[in-house]
């Protein structure tokens, strides 16, 4: 059986619209930066701008649309000392629709930054990280205690270090692209909430079903074989239309997983910064390796969302079909049993779903839209790594034209 399409769609992405509605205090805004920030080169009064990358809804009322814009200016600015830290604040006080017309005021105040080795304190000020306490920074001062006894040795393991790790930025820099979760501060009265958007199913419903229940749900890990991630979305397109939606959603393919991306992943780990080329490790499903990965990061490689992607033999109403998982990596840790670094991962594998269909989305390349039941799938499980996976079980398909 497959859910409401129209139900899903307006749940998440889409609804009915009502005039003189009134978006509450308290309401999350999500946002893509537009314009570069920085603690090390912003000035106060800087404008910035950023665009609303999901639709803001109440009570099953469209009231923002997504593509709308905000902008306002830069604050507070502090450069990061030896010992301090940087910070960067910045106020949003003016939303142009996405589909024209007047622009009204908000008040707003941030609440989280994706992805971001930083913090938001309670004003809404990004905080950056203590350069000191970084592991290049801690490898600095081993060296240092290792020369107040053997200074040749410390000279070797300074230039040995020198030529694989770099010393930590401490400044907060964020490039266009980043996102981030505002929260409204006061109400916001919409006059004219904009008109929904028309995204419609998928056509020939039942063969769909039946395709989507057929196929295979569960990955398995390579090395060692242990079942591992769930698949949670299916394309429907050309391979040279999925790669084009995805890029233009902002996501990044991975480089294949070699000794020298290994290498560039632990400097990353080092330096404490991003890496958006990171490998990400094999999955197979029905035997096979992925044949597409896509992630998006922000300034560590501790978190990302990430996916791979499926190619499967069949056709649909002559599209080519591509089933995906995905998993939102939110921390890192040293596993002794497995010898490497290995993610945590945020268990609720369907606000990935959301995020990658609310992704694409907003590109205008997704033309058709349905989310198929699969009464097979565990809705509670583990991954090859032991981390929950909790899901409805339900697959979200795309026509990608």
């Amino acid at each position: 059986m497959r859910l409401s399409v129209a139900g899903f769609v307006l749940s998440i992405f889409v609804a009915l619209s009502a005039a003189g509605a009134v978006v509450p205090a308290g309401t999350t805004v999500e946002i893509r930066l537009k314009t570069k920030m920085a603690s090390n080169a912003s000035k106060v009064k800087d404008p910035v701008e950023a665009l609303i990358i999901r639709p803001v809804m109440v009570n099953g009322e469209l009231l923002i649309a997504a593509g709308s814009t905000l902008s306002g200016e830069i604050t507070d600015v502090k450069k990061a000392g030896e010992s301090g830290q940087a910070e960067l604040g910045f106020n949003l006080t003016k939303l142009t629709p996405a589909a024209g017309g007047k622009s009204s005021k908000v008040s707003m105040v941030l609440k989280k930054v994706d992805n971001a080795r930083e913090t938001v304190n309670d004003k809404g000020t990004i905080v950056g990280i203590i350069g000191s306490d970084t592991i290049s920074s801690r490898m600095d001062q081993g060296i240092a205690r290792v020369a107040e006894r053997y200074k040749g040795l410390a000279d070797l393991l300074g230039t040995t270090k020198g030529a694989f790790v770099k010393q930590s930025d401490a400044e907060i820099v964020y490039v266009p692209g980043v996102e981030m979760s505002m929260e409204l501060k006061s109400e916001l009265p919409v006059a004219t909430p904009p008109p929904a958007p028309v995204i419609p199913a998928i056509p020939n419903e039942d063969a769909l079903v039946q395709m989507v229940q057929a196929q295979p749900y569960r990955t398995y890990a390579e090395k060692p074989p242990k079942p591992s991630d769930i698949t949670s979305l299916m394309f429907l397109a050309t391979e040279q239309r999925l790669d084009a939606a995805f890029h233009a959603a902002g996501w990044s393919t991975a480089a294949e997983l070699t000794h020298d991306t290994a290498m560039e992943t632990f400097r990353a780990i080092a330096e404490s910064r991003g890496y958006k080329e990171a490998p990400m490790s094999i999955l197979l499903l029905d035997g096979q390796k992925q044949m597409m990965v896509f992630q998006k990061q922000n300034n560590t490689f501790a978190m990302r969302h990430h996916l791979r992607i499926w190619k499967r033999p069949e056709t649909f109403d002559g599209q080519t079909v591509w089933v995906c998982s995905a998993t939102h990596d939110i921390g890192i840790e040293f596993s002794p049993q497995n010898r490497t670094f290995i993610h945590k991962i945020d268990t609720n594998i369907d606000a990935e779903r959301a995020k990658i269909v609310s992704d694409l989305l907003l590109t205008g390349m997704v033309k058709g839209l349905s989310l198929v039941d699969r009464p097979e799938v565990p809705k509670h499980s583990q991954n090859a790594t032991g981390d929950n996976l909790d899901t409805d079980g339900a697959m979200a398909v795309l026509l990608i034209e």
